[in-house]
């Protein structure tokens, strides 16, 4: 594996066009910027470069390396256990937003500090502030109910240069309230985003993981490739970051009531939304709850299909 062969072409992307992170992960280029990546580089049978996905410390590493070569950042930890998330599709989440900006923009992504976002459930690793900020220079205010990954992403915003004078983070003492508490009076918005929890209990959360870990290890057995971690989240989350009373639909429900009260200062609230079945239950309570426009932006990342749903009160 001397001087690290780059891998052969990867197939076409479905990424968004501005999407950084399209093919196959350069690792000899990432491994130039984070040489402790190179710890965790194996190669196939058939001389393709690789990391084993269900490895924790890979995928933190290749986090890193991923952080440091394309947007800037060189000092990025995470607390033990917490959501590690894959860049590539955070990353879509923020340009097609951006898209959105640009639609009542005369067609130009509206960048710089004068673009202001809220990103709900920032989680410890603050992963939509840094490449929001580092690719279009908006400027953040990231909440959390758990004062450990507040703690932990202002930590990554102090440490790291190019992030210190966009990005802000604030913890929601009340775990009832999404954007009360946060959202001041003389606060606005022009985005705002989340990416709620999935699952409805622990169990549920548990359960989906074990599924996952015994898919990936029955895919990299067939490749040769045997993961160690022992049924490990390769990805980590918190409580908070996987799972709330009732779910991703009773998370969505309560935003969107309560997104009511900040119509006026909010042009764009936005939501993840994992569950294509909660699409068309959310988009009905928006539309009774008065919202002048509803949109449903459909991403993908390679077999996966995601979206997100953006609301507006204001006039179209």
């Amino acid at each position: 594996m001397a001087g690290l062969r780059k891998n052969p072409k990867a197939p076409a992307s479905k990424l968004h066009p501005r999407n950084l992170h399209h093919g196959r992960y350069d690792l000899p280029l990432l491994s130039r910027h984070y040489p402790s990546l190179k710890l965790f580089i194996t190669e196939k049978n058939n001389g393709e470069l690789t990391i084993n996905f269900g490895d924790p410390k890979a995928v933190m590493a290749l986090n890193q390396a991923l952080l440091c070569c394309y947007y800037n950042v060189n000092l990025w930890q995470i607390p033990p256990g917490y959501l590690c998330p894959p860049i590539p599709g955070r990353a879509d989440y923020i340009h097609y937003l951006a898209d959105l900006l640009a639609r009542s923009n005369g067609g130009n992504i509206p960048t710089g500090k004068n673009v202001r976002v809220l990103d709900v459930g920032c989680g410890a690793n603050c992963i939509y502030p840094i490449i929001g900020s580092q690719s279009y220079g908006w400027k953040f205010v990231g909440s959390d109910i758990d004062e450990v990954s507040v703690k932990s992403a202002q930590n990554i915003a102090q440490s790291n240069a190019c992030l210190k004078k966009n990005l802000k983070f604030v913890y929601q003492s009340n775990k009832k309230s999404i954007f009360k508490g946060i959202i001041e009076p003389d606060d606005v918005y022009d985005l705002t985003m989340c990416n709620p929890p999935f699952y409805g209990s622990l169990e549920e959360a548990e359960e989906s993981s074990f599924r996952k870990q015994k898919n990936l290890h029955k895919h990299r057995t067939k490749k040769g490739l045997v993961s160690d971690n022992k049924g490990e989240r390769n990805f980590g989350g918190q409580k908070a970051e996987l799972w709330c009373p009732g779910g991703e639909i009773k998370f969505l429900k309560s935003m969107a009531d309560e997104s009511v009260m900040f119509a006026e200062q909010v042009a764009w609230f936005s939501s993840l939304v994992s569950k294509g079945e909660n699409v068309a239950v959310f988009k009905k309570r928006l539309l009774k709850l008065g919202a002048r426009q509803v949109e449903v932006i459909n991403m993908s990342q390679g077999n996966k299909v995601s979206r997100f749903v953006a609301w507006s009160f204001l006039p179209v």
